[in-house]
């Protein structure tokens, strides 16, 4: 089950706005005939998976901030309906919803939201007060959370005495500390120096991988949406355009704007060995000849092809030269002029392939079994690269409506 469903949202500021979303839910879908009126969000259905980060990225202006914040009700909704689980958050009461914050989602703005005169561990621990814990609990569960974020030390420091970097973890462990089910973290690092903002991706992905949170993650930064995301809700004028994996939106952009959007992206750090591997399988058993092996070479039209062994793992290669000398010398088999083979995770990514595929032999490419599943040849990843444009920057630092 989805941790968040979203259903037909519509987020429109003015008076007339159920005028509007009238308008959009019309056969013309505009709200221009409705003066005085502003749409931030259109439409916008998706579902957000247990335990998954779901980037959502766009401009500025392009309505993702309004977004995130119908998500946990800090702006009503005009029409449409956000679940979390089975319970739907846009049917609560305003006091059901404050519940719903303190304990079920938490939120990381992107200017820190820090107390100043309170400690880290005070601003740490604010959440749980609010939750109405005990201090020692709250305090506790604080410092715990401080670990995790690398602050061990800077409990009785003020914010003023830490680097922006460091009061973003504060940020982040007062989430953590509440424990809530759900993270929305809205441009949460944007506002960072470049390295830091590294950093605090790296510590993200760590923490992600040690408490499995379901996150929404709110940037314009294309590079920061393919790096976090499992998957990525592109918006543009409040609509969702396409939502998938960073590969699938970047080998199959749904429309010029998208396509015109990740011109600019470093395709070897994106793109994986899957994306790129050859199937049919240009592979033979250990038991086959040699005169087999050259059989399916030139059916396939390849120099080599792998050698599986009995449960279907890479075992080695076989050059055409090697097949050929196989068969004068009289070998029944190909398992004795087999070469040694690199095999790498189907998940690897181009740029890790090249180092891996210094050799003239192929690449086996595997799934979490072992099992062969695919090939990677040279010129199958010079061609994966093609040519990447430079893109005009579209990086924006005014804040999304």
């Amino acid at each position: 089950m989805p941790s968040i469903q979203v259903e037909n949202l519509y987020k429109v500021f003015g008076r007339r706005a159920d005028e509007a979303v009238r308008a959009l839910l019309s056969e013309d879908g505009s709200a221009d005939a409705v003066p005085g009126t502003t749409a931030a969000v259109v439409d916008a259905s998706f579902d957000v998976r247990s335990g998954e980060i779901f980037v959502v990225m766009g401009l500025s202006g392009s309505g993702k901030s309004t977004l995130i914040r119908m998500l946990n009700g800090i702006l009503p909704v005009t029409h449409g309906r956000v679940y979390l689980d089975d319970v739907e958050i846009t049917a609560m009461s305003a006091r059901q919803i404050r519940d719903m914050r303190k304990r079920r989602m938490s939120m990381v703005f992107q200017h820190f939201a820090l107390f100043p005169h309170r400690t880290v561990l005070q601003n740490a621990a604010y959440g749980l007060q609010i939750q109405g814990l005990g201090k020692e609990e709250r305090l506790e569960r604080a410092q715990r959370a401080l670990s995790m974020v690398g602050l061990d030390g800077w409990e009785d420091r003020l914010p003023e005495q830490l680097s922006g970097g460091m009061q973003q973890r504060v940020g982040l462990a007062r989430a953590l500390a509440a424990d809530t089910d759900v993270l929305l973290m809205d441009e949460a690092f944007s506002a960072l120096d470049p390295l830091i903002r590294r950093e605090m991706q790296d510590q993200l992905l760590a923490l992600q991988q040690q408490l499995g949170k379901t996150i929404v993650f709110i940037t314009h930064d294309l590079n920061e949406a393919m790096r976090l995301g499992d998957r990525i809700a592109v918006m543009r004028r409040g609509r969702i355009v396409q939502i998938g994996t960073a590969e699938a939106i970047l080998t199959a952009p749904a429309d010029p704007y998208v396509s015109e959007f990740v011109r600019d992206v470093d395709r070897a750090r994106v793109l994986t060995a899957r994306s790129v591997m050859d199937k049919p399988l240009h592979a033979v058993p250990s038991s086959a000849s040699p005169d087999e092996a050259l059989r399916l070479m030139r059916q396939q039209h390849v120099p080599t092809v792998l050698v599986v062994d009995a449960v279907g793992a890479p075992a080695g290669a076989v050059q055409e030269t090697d097949a050929n000398e196989a068969v004068r010398n009289g070998r029944s088999t190909v398992q004795s002029v087999q070469r040694p083979v690199t095999s790498v995770p189907a998940d690897t990514a181009v740029s890790e392939l090249f180092t891996a595929a210094s050799g003239p032999l192929p690449l086996a490419v595997v799934d979490e079994r072992g099992t062969l599943i695919g090939v990677v040849h040279q010129s199958a990843l010079l061609a994966a690269l093609g040519e990447v444009e430079h893109a005009p920057d579209r990086t924006g630092s005014e804040e999304d409506r």
